[in-house]
């Protein structure tokens, strides 16, 4: 799933619809969040990456500090991890 842009405001809604209609088509594919192209998360943007990353245990592609930041946040802000890493882009 590729994100762009700012997550902010109406985008976490919109991005969390777009999500939930992605799920239940998914099935077992793997979830990849490509973040080389968001500029900013909200907070709620952060709950709803961490939710989304979560329940799928997605991978994040991530190219800069930023985008990788926005990685780190979603996957370590409420436990530690260490099998999951963001991948170079």
């Amino acid at each position: 799933m590729q994100l762009e842009g700012k997550i902010v405001g109406p985008w976490v809604d919109e991005l969390r619809r777009t999500w939930r209609d992605a799920a239940s088509s998914r099935g077992s594919k793997k979830l990849n969040l490509d973040l080389r192209d968001v500029a900013f998360v909200d907070d709620n943007g952060k709950r709803l990456l961490r939710d989304i990353y979560q329940q799928t245990n997605a991978s994040f592609i991530a190219n800069s500090p930023l985008s990788r930041y926005f990685a780190q946040e979603a996957m370590y802000s409420n436990h530690k991890n260490s099998n999951h890493d963001t991948q170079g882009g």
